[in-house]
């Protein structure tokens, strides 16, 4: 019989979905449209993704028993900002997306290409992930310079809340950017359009410079920054879960997802230390209650996928790139650390991240994967010729 259902773990629940939410969503839909997408089909991948991993984790956490959580690919959202619009528009995009799916769902299968991505350098993954959040974290400081009292607002707002409680901060400034945006901007409500999110099917389109611009670097932060860390949160609080299974399983997901406009689900990697830690229950057994709810509690969130599109699309994009840029600090500056926290491969990866935050692009392929071949290069040439020994 299963323990029984514990309104505290729900709680614990809530609260990862809603943060989760909040701290993200504005950057997904300006992610999907820098990609090309119309508003139809921002709203369409943004609520394709939120039901999707919303039955992903009721169904998963009832069958193991674990709080197992999973989420969108945050870091790939920025990703697709960083990369601009691309050749052939949007359907390119999705193509993309379905080739960094049927990766990550290789990477289930085939234990060497699991293994392949883990063995990645982390200080290079990490400046490549922090050389594409740069840009975006640098949103707020040009927001006021641009429209100084509102965006003043919203940091202030972030930085208040943040002092007393770190993880509302973000959820507080999206209020805050709600109430500054309605207080100031004049939005015809005509002009919103449906706020009930519709499917919009797309049909995908491949191109060799999309897929390792974007479907490789994408498939790269998927694993090394949320399914990768996602297990090791799990392994922290005493779950052993099957990594393959649910590599395979978030790269289903994600396949389902990408006809209707979403890029990629994966395990959650910030907000599964809510729903596994002893706050969500004393009880390790219990702690499952926390995923089923925050599943439920996505699924809901989904619905209103419309009505978030709507509103993103009639708002000064300044000042939600500065709410998106504000939720993706702490991301940077655990990325920045990663990556020159040890003398060794520093250089590489200040390189990697030089390139990644560059904006180059070569053969149609973004600075991201450049950025990795960069600093792949300089480490292996530190290297060169060096006797093996302790990193």
């Amino acid at each position: 019989m299963p323990p029984s259902f514990s309104f505290q773990a729900a709680g614990a629940g809530t609260l990862a979905a809603f943060v989760g939410f909040a701290s993200s969503f504005a950057i997904l839909i300006q992610g999907f449209m820098v990609a090309g997408a119309s508003r139809a089909e921002a709203a369409s991948g943004l609520m394709a993704v939120c039901v999707l991993m919303g039955l992903a984790a009721v169904w998963v956490a009832l069958r193991t028993r674990m709080p197992i959580s999973i989420a969108w690919s945050t870091p790939g959202a920025v990703l697709l900002i960083a990369s601009g619009p691309l050749e052939g528009g949007f359907p390119t995009a999705v193509g993309a997306f379905v080739v960094a799916g049927v990766l990550v769902v290789l990477a289930g299968m085939w234990r060497p290409l699991g293994r392949w991505v883990a063995a990645i350098p982390a200080p290079l993954a990490s400046a490549m992930l922090a050389g594409v959040l740069l840009d975006m974290c640098l949103a707020p400081v040009r927001a006021v310079g641009e429209l100084p009292l509102p965006a003043l607002a919203i940091i202030l707002t972030w930085a208040i809340v943040g002092r007393f409680r770190r993880l509302l901060a973000v959820p507080a400034a999206v209020v805050a950017a709600v109430l500054v945006i309605a207080a100031t901007v004049e939005i015809d409500r005509a002009a919103l359009g449906s706020l009930w999110p519709q499917p919009a099917l797309v049909v995908p389109q491949f191109s060799w410079s999309a897929a390792v611009g974007i479907g490789l670097p994408l498939f790269v932060v998927t694993m090394a920054s949320q399914n990768i860390p996602g297990i090791a949160v799990l392994n922290l609080y005493g779950y052993r879960p099957d990594p393959g299974r649910l590599f395979r399983l978030t790269g289903i997901l994600s396949l389902m997802a990408t006809p209707f406009c979403g890029h990629a689900i994966n395990l959650a990697a910030i907000t599964a230390a809510i729903c596994a830690g002893e706050d969500a229950h004393p009880d390790p057994a219990r702690r499952y209650w926390s995923a089923v709810v925050a599943g439920i509690v996505y699924f809901l969130l989904g619905l209103g996928a419309g009505a978030a599109a709507a509103f993103i699309g009639a708002a000064p994009p300044i000042l939600i790139e500065a709410v998106a840029g504000l939720a993706l600090l702490g991301p940077l500056g655990g990325a920045l650390l990663g990556a020159v926290a040890h003398p060794t491969g520093r250089e590489a990866a200040v390189v990697t991240f030089l390139v990644a935050a560059s904006g180059l692009s070569i053969l149609g392929i973004g600075g991201a994967f450049w950025g990795l071949v960069a600093g792949g290069l300089m480490l292996a040439l530190a290297r060169a010729g060096r006797p093996p020994g302790p990193a």
